[in-house]
């Protein structure tokens, strides 16, 4: 049971993390000049964004629990498990990000979930 409560946070909190720091950079605008006072400003700009905070928040959680995962199964479940993250970040960029996604990355996302099912089946 701790393995999928782990599993859950790694794919739920890392894209949830991902989703927001992208929201945070959609308000930020892109980088144009990468001299470091200018990359220093970009940053100090981008860490009083609400979203950017949240978004850094999500995705430790995210890592410690991915720690953790690996402290209880095998790397080459964990991983290969963990691209469950590719559905979550296409559907919260459809609903949170309202990006407009074609049907062959729905195809792609569908292909990843049966790999993720066959070797979530081949455990142990």
């Amino acid at each position: 049971m701790r393995e999928f409560f782990f599993l859950f946070l790694v794919i739920v909190a890392g894209t949830g993390g991902e989703l927001c720091v992208t929201r945070a950079m959609k308000v930020i605008g892109e980088v144009h000049d990468f001299r470091p006072a200018a990359l220093a400003r970009f940053v100090f700009r981008a860490m009083r964004v609400g979203w950017m905070w949240i978004g850094i928040g999500m995705m430790t959680l995210a890592f410690f629990s991915l720690l953790a995962m690996l402290s209880i199964e095998n790397v080459s479940l964990v991983v290969p498990v963990t691209a469950l993250s590719y559905a979550a970040g296409t559907t919260g960029a459809k609903l949170f990000l309202h990006e407009r996604v074609s049907p062959q990355r729905w195809l792609g996302v569908l292909i990843v979930c049966v790999g993720v099912t066959l070797v979530w089946l081949s455990r142990r």
